[in-house]
């Protein structure tokens, strides 16, 4: 039988074989979406579901294509699948007009549009390598980037040319910068005006952004690949954004971008283009109305906080009577507003706006952290909450139609099903492979905080047995939630170390989203000390409840903040924790870049002893339990300068610990075919050190 780490590997964490990238025509017939052909097949087909007939047509298969040659991807492209963390190959996006007649996207390096009705797709003779294009609404031109310009063809083929070239050597147009990809999640650089004419572009001038590079030292012979990085404290992108004709003739958006250097979303509707724009210490965000005629701005809105404004997913958002969407933290809720007037009620935690259909929002919350549900709202009927089972949900929703997605407990990857008012609701097939273990894992909230858990134990082990070795496998802050009503990747790997004789606990403490403004906010300062207090907090809880668990023989896991968090551990409280694995960690705030890090330290400059707080290195000498650091040498998130800079002050201090360096290996850990063995490491060394 396989093992489980050779089935997530294989799987891309059961995602293959599922549902992705749903769009429903505007006539509500006919749904379009990305799935693979089987559990195991990382290639993305893209489908086309008629809701009359409930059958399935397959539009365009990638392998047909490329005639059975290997998929080729450009710099640029491995650099958004990487940010965006994309584990899929083949069709990995594509768009549509606004009529959903054609769609649009990249395969290989070249550009291809396939008309949906008849299904015959067709390679466009773009310039160079193609990423992120799109149509625009009408369906009568392509936009695209290659080589740091923005470009533009027509639909049939002809009149490619440049709208947008570089006019600087580290000047790109129409792709997100470093930041607003990695941290904001804006991974759009151009957006298209509703009568396709015109275009809004970003430039990004990165000449003033550190310089790094990432050494292969596997292979001498390669130099080292360099990338402009914005580590704290230093220079961020330039960010501009102008108003771009067809011709190439362009207009200067005009916003005091002193004040507010970091452009955070923008758009066109049908009521005019807009942008969010953020100051560089994250504490007011302004939505600006942009005049097409001459790039001139009119706020919007203004919101502030007095530490950060939080970015939520589908925001700012308009109806189409022209109502602005955006949340109010009011108390300790996150509460949607529509034209500034609060929509939901106080205790139900808003996630993200997922669209509009009309005036109806729909948007995702979470009346318990532990899950997040399919919400709507109407002028006419209110909130309305769209899913029951507990669970994960997500939805598209246009004219009418609804396509729901649900992760449980109960099944490994999404189901998703299509319903429409007064129809039966119609299930997309998902190829989803069932894992070769099942949960044993008990959810609970525990102490005085109401810290939210999960308990996994081996499925062999009987009231009775022997007590065993505990080990915390957390994620703990703000940019994940691990404990979630969901079969999971994560719970997965989770439960294969209890298989292999471990009490393994997960908990979500202090920052983890999905408890309001208030608890993600108790980072502020200071991201490390209440979150490691509830971890340990947590363990004495439970242990109270579980005599199975042996506080003798305990062990913390992590990777990126949570590897910075296993380290802590052993650093800070050894006589908790009695070994750590930390994976990719943050060891020296300053390496990390300037949106994220500053979001909660603020600049070096400015707050020199939070930084020192926190780092790493500084408390090297502290060192007595057995620690195992573990890197990818290609990381172009954490640097692997993170921890050779902790192993070089833990050898000065005499601190024995262990170094894995993994070649080639990037950020996204599970992408890598190296996944089970590292496991494998992990595993024989925690053994090693807690029996």
């Amino acid at each position: 039988m396989i093992s489980l780490p050779h089935q997530l590997t294989r799987t891309r964490g059961f995602m293959l074989g599922a549902v992705d990238q749903a769009t429903v025509t505007p006539d509500g017939a006919t749904v379009l979406f990305l799935r693979s052909r089987a559990g195991d097949d990382p290639v993305n087909c893209l489908w086309a579901l008629d809701l009359e007939t409930e059958r399935e047509r397959l539009l365009v298969d990638p392998t047909e294509l490329l005639g059975g040659a290997a998929e080729q991807l450009s710099e640029e492209e491995r650099t958004r699948r990487e940010r965006s963390r994309q584990l899929t190959s083949g069709i990995a996006g594509y768009t549509t007009d606004a009529a959903a007649g054609l769609a649009v996207f990249a395969l290989s390096g070249s550009l291809w549009t396939v008309d949906i009705g008849t299904g015959a797709a067709r390679r466009l003779p773009a310039e160079g390598a193609v990423v992120d294009p799109r149509p625009d609404p009408t369906g009568r031109h392509i936009a695209y980037l290659s080589g740091g310009s923005l470009r533009v063809i027509a639909a049939d083929g002809t009149g490619d040319r440049a709208v947008a070239a570089p006019d600087g050597p580290e000047v790109t147009f129409g792709a997100p910068e470093h930041v607003a990809a990695e941290s904001m999640h804006r991974y759009r650089g151009y957006w298209w005006a509703p009568d396709g004419e015109r275009l809004l572009v970003a430039r990004v001038d990165n000449s003033a952004v550190l310089l790094w590079h990432i050494a292969d030292p596997a292979n001498p012979d390669r130099p080292p690949r360099t990338m402009r990085y914005p580590a704290a404290g230093s220079s961020n992108a330039e960010v501009t954004l102008w108003l771009t004709e067809l011709d190439g003739t362009r207009r200067e958006v005009r916003w005091d971008r002193s004040a507010f250097e970091y452009l955070t979303a923008a758009g066109w509707d049908a009521h005019g283009p807009f942008a969010s724009v953020q100051s560089r210490d994250q504490r007011t965000v302004r939505l600006l109305a942009i005049d097409p005629a001459d790039g001139g701005t009119a706020l919007l809105h203004e919101q502030r906080d007095d530490c950060w404004v939080e970015l939520l997913h589908g925001l700012p958002a308009r109806t189409a009577s022209g109502a602005l969407l955006g949340y109010l933290d009011q108390g300790d809720t996150r509460r949607l507003t529509v034209a500034g007037t609060p929509v939901t009620e106080p205790g139900l935690q808003l996630r993200a706006v997922l669209g509009t259909d009309g005036d109806t929002v729909l948007f995702t919350a979470s009346p318990e952290p532990t899950e997040i549900h399919l919400w709507s709202y109407h002028p006419e009927h209110g909130a309305q909450q769209l899913s029951t089972d507990p669970g994960v949900h997500t939805g598209v929703l246009s004219s009418g139609t609804l396509v729901h997605t649900s992760r449980t407990l109960e099944h490994a990857g999404p189901r998703t099903t299509v319903r429409r008012p007064d129809r039966p609701a119609v299930p997309i097939t998902s190829y989803v492979e069932t894992p070769v273990l099942a949960l044993r894992v008990t959810s609970a909230a525990v102490g005085p905080r109401e810290l939210r858990t999960m308990l996994y134990l081996p499925s062999w082990h009987k009231a009775g047995d022997a007590a065993l070795p505990v080990l915390l496998d957390p994620y703990a802050g703000p940019g994940a939630q691990k404990v979630m009503a969901q079969q999971s990747a994560h719970a997965l790997v989770s439960q294969w170390f209890a298989e292999q004789g471990f009490a393994v606990l997960v908990t979500d403490g202090a920052g983890v989203h999905g408890r309001g403004p208030i608890w993600d906010r108790q980072v502020h300062g200071d991201p490390f000390s209440q979150v490691l207090e509830d971890q340990v907090s947590a363990l004495h809880e439970v242990a109270e409840l579980h005599p199975e668990l042996d506080l003798g023989r305990v062990g913390i896991r992590g990777w990126s903040f949570s590897g910075g968090l296993a380290t802590l551990a052993v650093l800070r409280r050894p006589e908790v924790f009695h070994a750590a694995v930390a994976g990719a960690p943050v060891t020296e705030q300053g390496l990390y870049d300037t949106h994220w890090r500053e979001r909660y330290l603020g600049t070096p400059e400015e707050h020199p002893q939070r930084y020192e707080a926190c780092s790493l290195t500084a408390e090297a000498p502290k060192l007595s339990r057995p620690l195992l650091l573990i890197h990818g040498l290609a990381d172009d998130n954490v640097f692997v300068a993170n921890s050779l800079r902790l192993s070089s002050a833990l050898l000065a201090a005499g601190r024995p610990h262990e170094v894995l360096p993994l070649s080639g290996v990037t950020h996204a850990g599970l992408a890598s075919p190296l996944f089970p063995q590292l496991l494998g490491h992990q595993l024989e060394f925690l053994k090693r050190q807690l029996g």
